[in-house]
């Protein structure tokens, strides 16, 4: 498997891409979204500055667990990637404070754990993935996974949920609502933020648009 992806730390990523993803078929969590994370971090510790090696390990080993969406261990998914992590770098003979910043920051990138993120790495490593949920990276996801756990594409009775609650488990465009459009919001870094803001209004313009397609607005 080729590292080149993972400049300028490939001798490191070809040590930790052996535990990075477990045996799934999510193509939203793959080798691809890890390549993406990196690169969303990279441009943001150019920046910001923070421990490239923290932020590598992290990046690969933030989705080592695989929780499908729809499960209930869902909230504890980034806790048990962290657990993962911890291990695997202990049996590599990390340093402690260097393997508690890479948990920190596993730990704090899940939107669904809703934890604070408290160091540089853990918060350049919430903006690098949470990136990868907006733009058009984000609505390519959203459909997919909605797909996958299927989903219809909206509510054809009420496509703008005016007289029902938002519920992104039986439709895909409510998830736009419930989680999307909310994203841009809660990024930590000042890079991640006008990066942020850049595909946010792509999404603004792919739901207008999507929306006078169907036919509503």
């Amino acid at each position: 498997m080729t590292t080149d992806a993972f400049a300028p730390l490939q001798t490191l990523a070809a040590e930790l891409l052996p535990y990075a993803l477990e045996p799934a078929e999510d193509g939203a969590h793959d080798l691809s979204h890890l390549q993406r994370v990196w690169h969303n971090a990279r441009t943001i510790q150019a920046q910001e500055g923070g421990d490239l090696e923290v932020l590598l390990v992290a990046v690969l080993l933030h989705d080592c667990v695989a929780v499908e969406k729809n499960s209930p261990l869902r909230s504890h998914a980034s806790r048990l990637a962290a657990e993962k992590a911890s291990a695997v770098l202990a049996d590599m003979s990390w340093p402690l404070a260097k393997i508690r910043a890479v948990t920190h920051a596993i730990e704090a990138h899940s939107f669904c754990a809703n934890l604070p993120a408290t160091s540089l790495e853990a918060k350049i490593m919430q903006d690098a993935d949470r990136l990868d949920s907006l733009g058009l990276l984000g609505v390519a996801r959203t459909f997919y996974v909605a797909g996958r756990m299927g989903s219809a594409l909206y509510d054809p009775q009420d496509p703008e949920a005016m007289h029902r609650d938002y519920d992104d488990t039986r439709f895909c465009l409510d998830h736009f609502h419930t989680k999307l459009l909310h994203l841009a919001d809660g990024f930590q870094t000042t890079t991640g933020r006008e990066l942020a803001l850049v595909r946010h209004e792509r999404l603004k313009r792919f739901m207008e648009q999507f929306m006078e397609e169907i036919g509503v607005g």
